[in-house]
């Protein structure tokens, strides 16, 4: 089971640290901050390079730190609020992500509320520190604070008019990172 959740938390962590990358930087194949503001911009967002930033350096924290399993519930509250922003961004496609669905977030949100269910294993950070177990109420606390504070992104930052002033989306868009 160690195992299991060693590879799950190094995945899904690098995995969301890199999405991150994307946004802040040219590495990764990412377009850099303006690039990362840009894409904020064509979903409707307001804030453009401070959301970018944020948002970025959000993904990159709770990215690495799952991966460590380090402060798990934080880590995965994190991951779950901007992966809850990615979901309502993508939610108009429909779920699947060859037509820009939002399946792939949402696999993230689901990885991180059961890394904050599990916990992180026996090989990870929080075990090292004398952290664990968990108490398992934690779970929720992250699931609660990490669908609401995505969502209370959202609400604050999104602009409706934006989205709808730019037109329908004619489809897929391969280069954006969905987040």
């Amino acid at each position: 089971m160690d195992l299991g959740l060693l590879i799950l938390r190094l995945v899904a962590g690098l995995l969301i640290a890199g999405h991150g990358v994307q946004k802040v930087s040219f590495r990764l194949g990412g377009g850099g901050l303006a690039g990362g503001a840009a894409e904020f911009r064509a979903d409707g967002f307001r804030g453009g390079a401070f959301t970018a930033l944020a948002a970025g350096g959000g993904q990159i924290a709770c990215g690495l730190l799952l991966a460590a399993g380090a402060l798990t519930p934080l880590a995965a509250a994190g991951a779950v609020g901007v992966m809850t922003v990615a979901v309502t961004v993508k939610w108009p496609h429909g779920l699947w992500v060859q037509r820009d669905g939002y399946e792939y977030p949402l696999l993230l949100v689901v990885i991180a509320v059961v890394l904050a269910l599990t916990g992180p294993g026996r090989w990870s950070a929080d075990e090292v520190l004398d952290l664990l177990p968990w108490p398992p109420w934690w779970a929720a606390v992250t699931t609660v604070t990490g669908i609401g504070s995505g969502l209370a992104v959202r609400a604050l930052l999104h602009r409706p008019a934006a989205v709808a002033a730019a037109g329908p989306s004619t489809g897929p868009t391969p280069s954006r990172s969905g987040s």
